[in-house]
Formats: structure tokens, sequence, C-alpha cells
């Protein structure tokens, strides 16, 4: 398998069953991206709530040039199902401290599990991308194109979550 399809994640964490898996059985590419984070679930966690401000990528090409906020917001109401996500996602399902699910729909339809899990000195981040194309040229294209486009995004996303989450 290539980097653009396992991103970091290992044979043992490819094997495991994912929220999204229940989610969008019918989404029959699968892609994985992880990182190990030198913080507590708990904060990884608080940071995968962020993604509903922000992507925390590459802000000049997926948020509009506006920079992903650097602090945790405290005023941010509780995860609930619906609420928008990485500008367009919304988030499907979530367990506090374990993951968080979020999807769009439609032509090209895309289903992703953030998990988290401990590990000795920190957390476990894995990322479990679901992916639907149409049949015409367009999703030819994207079913080859996407999981390179998605491995340098979702890459980068995990690092800067990452980062913050071990200097917050």
């Amino acid at each position: 398998m290539s980097v653009a399809r396992t991103g970091g994640s290992t044979a043992a964490e490819r094997e495991q069953r994912y929220p999204c898996d229940e989610l969008a059985p019918e989404l029959e590419q699968e892609l994985f991206r992880a990182r190990t984070v030198a913080a507590p679930p708990q904060v990884v966690f608080r940071w995968l709530a962020q993604l509903r401000h922000a992507p925390y990528s590459y802000d000049l090409v997926d948020n509009l040039g506006r920079r992903s906020p650097r602090t945790l917001d405290p005023a941010a109401p509780p995860l609930a199902v619906g609420q928008r996500a990485l500008i367009v996602f919304r988030v499907a399902a979530f367990a506090l401290n374990d993951h968080l699910t979020v999807d769009t729909r439609g032509r090209w339809s895309m289903v992703m599990t953030y998990r988290v899990r401990p590990v000795p000195g920190g957390t476990r981040l894995v990322v479990k991308v679901r992916c639907g194309y149409p049949t015409a040229l367009d999703g030819r294209l994207g079913r080859v194109l996407l999981p390179w486009g998605d491995w340098v995004m979702v890459r980068r996303q995990l690092v800067v979550l990452g980062s913050l989450a071990e200097t917050w």
C-alpha cells in the first residue's frame, strides 16, 4: 500500500473498526492517517473539537486565507451531531475523548473518523477516511488523485493539531 493510503498508520490500526465504517459501508475507498502526539487523549480531543472552527491544515488553501485559531475556544458549545466542521463537513457522531466522526455527502462523499487512543507518553491520533466517487471521469480521476491530496492536507492537519496539543 502507498503512503497516500496508509499515511503513518500501522497494520493493526488499519484492521480495526471505526465509526465511519458503520455510517458509510457503501463508500469503498479507505484511507488512513496517523500520528503520535505527546499530550493526553483528553487534550488532543479538545483540539479535535476545534475542527468545528477551522480545518487546521494549509489555511491559505482550505480556510480562505484565515489563520486557524491557536487557542482553545472556552465559549464553544458542546459537540453535537449536525454541527459544521472543517468548513464543508458535519459532525456525524462522536464520543468524548474517544472519536469525532464527520461527513459530507453528495456527488463526492467522505466520512472521516478521528480517533484518540492513549499510548505511553501521549496519544495515538488515527484518522480513517471512507470515500465514494461518481462513476464519471472526474470520479475515476478522483479515486487516483484524492488520496494524495488528502494525505498532504490531513498530514499537515495532524501535525498542527498535535503541536498545539503538545504546547497547550
